[in-house]
């Protein structure tokens, strides 16, 4: 296969994973929690001979993760928290734990805090977050301290993202980590507030139709390559 139809399609790869990336942001444009993802490029040269010539190659495989804050709404939801600034809420999954910045939570009938999908909400030390029964209206104070009637009765943990390492993306809200997180000390939580999703849809979908024009140009110039060494065939075998 010639050189530049290999590069062209590497291009094309590249672009169709981005699209795909591009389109899942608008679907959660209004999800709670959500953090906007991007495709990170990277060029790759290979060489073709003794003489130094190369072939630039396209890699779109690395994903980036925006961890901007999103828009605080308030709801006025007991269990809706929101984190002003750095620090991610801990689930437990069947997967292990994992970060999320969704602060939309609610008692189960064992008085544990879990998240609409039922993981259970994490304090700093790993343990499940559970509020006693028959209790008064609970308080939540900046540092994630749960209060009734005045008497703290757990405290939500706050973590910050692991030092040195990207967290990656384990679908819908939550991320996966291998280094565990340290406790935020001084975290500011909000009760009665849900952070939205960081997507800015109008520069979605500015980015798709600048994606899909790319792939629309890429694909442009394999049909007349193709068309070319077709020609050149046929000339050949007359």
């Amino acid at each position: 296969m010639d050189n530049a139809i290999y590069a062209s399609l590497t291009r094309q790869s590249g672009l169709m994973r981005e699209m795909r990336v591009v389109a899942n942001n608008i679907a959660n444009a209004n999800t709670t929690g959500y953090r906007r993802e991007g495709v990170i490029f990277a060029e790759h040269l290979t060489a073709l001979d003794r003489r130094g010539d190369t072939l630039s190659m396209a890699d779109a495989r690395g994903r980036m993760i925006d961890l901007h804050q999103g828009v605080l709404s308030q709801t006025n939801g007991a269990y809706d928290l929101a984190i002003e600034g750095e620090g991610f809420f801990m689930v437990a999954t069947p997967d292990g734990d994992r970060l999320t910045r969704a602060g939309a939570f609610m008692p189960s009938a064992e008085g544990e805090l879990m998240n609409a999908d039922g993981h259970r909400l994490l304090d700093g030390g790993g343990a499940p977050v559970v509020v006693p029964a028959g209790l008064g209206p609970i308080s939540i104070g900046p540092d994630g301290t749960l209060s009734a009637e005045g008497q703290p009765i757990a405290q939500v943990g706050v973590f910050a993202e692991p030092p040195g390492e990207q967290i990656t993306h384990d679908g819908g809200t939550t991320f996966a980590f291998e280094t565990q997180p340290e406790a935020i000390e001084n975290p500011r939580v909000r009760q009665g507030f849900l952070e939205e999703s960081n997507v800015d849809p109008v520069f979605e979908i500015s980015r798709m139709i600048e994606v899909q024009r790319a792939y629309e140009l890429g694909q442009t110039f394999l049909d007349r390559e193709d068309q070319r060494i077709r020609s050149v065939i046929s000339s050949m075998s007359r």
